[in-house]
């Protein structure tokens, strides 16, 4: 389904889940089922008030305006003044592929694809265009197959004062996967108007993905860098190796960037498209980068990953789907200030969007995701977000799930035709699995604020939460329940649940589902 096609498919369900359903003033009590009774027996320590409704009233805070970027600011960023040198050097006791280079299992990678001591081409202070590395290199390292078609059996490094401009020039690059071939940007990258391929020689193809340690080329721009990519396509990068994962942006390793003292790479990528990558984009302690108006399509692991403490970031208006084996998006670890919104993610092999890890202060909105296999939005150990007005539609599990994280907002989203629940809300206790507690801590803890939207025609109810912190509702349209009985709550809400519907529907009035133990907590 394209995105386009969305919006008329997803009104049309939407009707008919609406001509078919009950009315919320047609709903009746939950049965009372064994399965649930523990929840039940803890439900009996909620009280339930109508709270003031003007604290939960809220304006949409305003997204970044993304009119600046676009490929004609890019070409304005780059610096044509001093022509840049090219040199041919051995990769040891090079900054920039230190990471690949050491150890002898390392070494021994690139001493057989390269037949001898392992080298690369460098571009050092100064500009220089792709098209220009021809005959300044040896035909063996790069090649002119067909007009406009380069093949790179080197790898690449853009030295720390050098710039690298791969424009219209080049109709494509192909990176050699026998010969080792990858991208470092250790200055800065521009990627405009092409189209840049990880290379099977053997094939005379792309370097299709085949098994997770097979060495795929790849792109790495590291700290201190800036790297933009517009209207280009990439492909069949990237395979299961630190920093090799296709498209990575990431400061250097916590040892070296005490050293080198570089600050945090930032860039952008634009109206471009990934697809066969192991990764689509990663990225670590990363500050400001903007990826705006790319597709990500059949991608292995994951589409976009933003990781450990990157913050700052924009990810807007792309089109995520078909991942094979993980989320369409996830942000992992302290991913913090952040605006992700306009976004479509669907049919990946696992979520649509996940916030995991302590990643907070982030704000979600006007975005869709649907048909993903499990959830439309996961959050993970991730309190202090905000969600607004995003459509989650025919996930195969719940449509927004929450676990252990406290404040998450949820303003005028829409959660309809879900395999279970719209809106899942508990607590997790994760001490006896593989998590690492003092990288990545928790509290077992959940609290919600749901605020306008709707939650319609869920396959399991609109609405469980299971042992909150607190609950707030106001205004939250609950319509064509699934089953015949009409609406019902499962978790706490379920035992109360004539009393909250009551004040929500019939009286209109905001509701608030607060533990007795808390309250006592507070009057202490």
């Amino acid at each position: 389904m394209n995105p386009q096609a969305l919006k008329g498919s997803a009104m049309l369900a939407a009707a008919m889940l609406l001509a078919s359903g009950a009315a919320l003033a047609d709903v009746a009590p939950q049965a009372k089922a064994p399965t649930i009774a523990k929840e039940l027996q803890q439900a009996k320590t909620y009280t339930i008030s109508s709270p003031p409704t003007a604290p939960l009233e809220m304006a949409k805070p305003a997204l970044p305006d993304l009119s600046g970027y676009t490929a004609a600011a890019i070409e304005k960023k780059i610096v044509r003044t001093k022509p840049g040198k090219i040199s041919l050097r051995r990769m040891m006791q090079e900054d920039a592929l230190k990471d690949f280079i050491g150890g002898d299992n390392k070494m021994a990678e690139w001493v057989v694809r390269q037949h001898g001591i392992p080298q690369a081409i460098f571009i050092d202070d100064g500009y220089m265009n792709l098209k220009d590395l021809l005959g300044k290199v040896p035909k063996q390292y790069l090649s002119e197959t067909s007009p406009g078609v380069f093949l790179a059996k080197l790898p690449i490094v853009v030295g720390r004062k050098g710039i690298l401009d791969i424009d219209k020039n080049t109709q494509e690059l192909r990176l050699s996967q026998e010969a080792g071939s990858f991208l470092i940007n250790d200055g800065q990258l521009f990627v405009r108007d092409t189209k840049v391929t990880g290379w099977s020689e053997k094939a005379n193809g792309p370097a299709l993905f085949k098994s997770p340690k097979e060495f795929r080329p790849f792109l790495l721009a590291w700290g201190g860098t800036e790297t933009y990519i517009s209207n280009t396509k990439m492909a069949s990068f990237g395979y299961a190796n630190s920093k090799s994962y296709g498209v990575s942006i990431s400061q250097y390793t916590p040892n070296m960037a005490k050293v080198l003292k570089r600050p945090e790479p930032t860039g952008w990528i634009i109206d471009s498209e990934f697809s066969d990558m192991w990764y689509g984009f990663y990225c670590y302690e990363t500050t400001g980068f903007v990826l705006k108006s790319n597709t990500y399509k059949d991608n292995i692991v994951y589409g976009i990953d933003p990781h450990d403490r990157s913050h700052g970031l924009i990810i807007a208006d792309n089109t995520v789907y078909g991942t094979k084996k993980k989320h369409g998006i996830i942000i992992s670890r302290e991913v913090n200030d952040s605006f992700i919104f306009n976004n479509r993610s669907y049919d990946n092999k696992l979520s649509g969007l996940v916030l995991d890890r302590n990643s907070v202060n982030n704000f979600v909105a006007d975005n869709e995701f649907y048909r993903n296999h499990t959830d439309g939005i996961t959050l993970y150990e991730s309190g202090d977000n905000l969600l607004w007005g995003n459509k989650v539609i025919a996930n195969r599990r719940h449509g927004i799930r929450v676990r252990n994280s406290v404040n998450i907002k949820l303003y005028e989203n829409m959660s309809m035709a879900n395999g279970l629940t719209g809106l899942y809300g508990h607590i997790k206790d994760l001490t006896d699995t593989d998590r690492d507690i003092a990288l990545d801590p928790f509290d077992a803890k959940v609290s919600l604020i749901v605020v306008g939207g709707e939650l319609a025609g869920n396959g399991s109810g609109p609405l469980s939460i299971d042992s909150p912190l607190s609950v707030e509702l106001y205004r939250v349209s609950m319509l064509a329940p699934t089953k015949t009985s009409g609406i019902s709550f499962n978790g706490v809400l379920g035992d109360r649940q004539e009393e909250i519907l009551d004040l929500l529907v019939r009286q209109q009035k905001a509701v608030l589902i607060d533990p007795v133990e808390r309250q006592t907590e507070l009057q202490d």
